[in-house]
């Protein structure tokens, strides 16, 4: 397992405020100020592995000798190059403000800052990646995304790696949610055009979306149950 801990992590301000569906200037001030206090309680890291794909067949991946369940992920992965299983975490001090802080909206506010810390410490490790490995692409898969790959995935993408908790401070619990709650898991690959879940996922208003809902790849992947059609 190889860890990243000496990441610099900048607000990604435009995105926050995106988010936040701020236009007024002066509530726009009350987030900069709560920006400034958050950010030094962030602590980035991230943790990864290089895996080779030991089989394939239409809904199973295997990885040594872990199995993955996952059609979606089958299909995604071409089998001969090598995959990138990982966590990342922006660490629990952020994530304990956010839960004593007695005022709804500066929980609210907080909350969309971890989230945005989170997702830019992510494409960090995408960056280092194609940079470190030279992949011109990468795409990635996390357990609960999808239904095809439920969040009890994250058991077998933890064996993979090892001492998660040791290494980086997040913990698994009996129920697979990480500890600290601001953490992700999932897998990098190679792939020759871009692939995000979010593509196969009909939820609405979700502010984390990364990519539009394409109706006739989620088709094609079968990702739409009959309720959802």
């Amino acid at each position: 397992m190889e860890i990243l801990e000496s990441i610099q992590l900048d607000p990604n301000f435009g995105e926050i405020r995106r988010r936040l569906h701020i236009r007024k200037e002066k509530e726009w001030q009350r987030v900069n100020r709560i920006i400034e206090s958050a950010w030094p309680l962030i602590h980035p890291r991230a943790a990864f592995r290089v895996c080779s794909i030991t089989s394939k067949q239409e809904n199973i991946v295997h990885i040594g000798p872990v199995r993955l369940k996952s059609r979606i992920l089958s299909q995604q992965l071409d089998g001969s190059e090598p995959v990138f299983p990982y966590v990342v975490t922006i660490g629990e001090k952020l994530v304990e403000k956010i839960k004593s802080t007695g005022d709804f909206l500066d929980q609210f506010y907080l909350d969309t800052v971890a989230n945005v810390a989170l997702h830019t410490l992510l494409k960090k490790l995408e960056d280092h990646l194609q940079a470190v490995y030279g992949f011109a692409c990468l795409s990635s898969m996390a357990p609960g995304s999808l239904e095809d790959w439920p969040l009890t995935e994250q058991g077998s993408l933890f064996s993979i790696l090892g001492d998660v908790e040791t290494a980086i401070g997040v913990k698994l619990t009996e129920v697979f949610l990480m500890l600290p709650a601001k953490s992700e898991s999932g897998i990098f690959f190679p792939t020759r055009e871009k692939f995000i879940s979010c593509q196969l996922c009909p939820r609405k208003d979700c502010d984390n979306r990364k990519a539009k809902f394409d109706r006739q790849a989620a088709e094609k992947t079968g990702s739409l149950s009959a309720e959802k059609q």
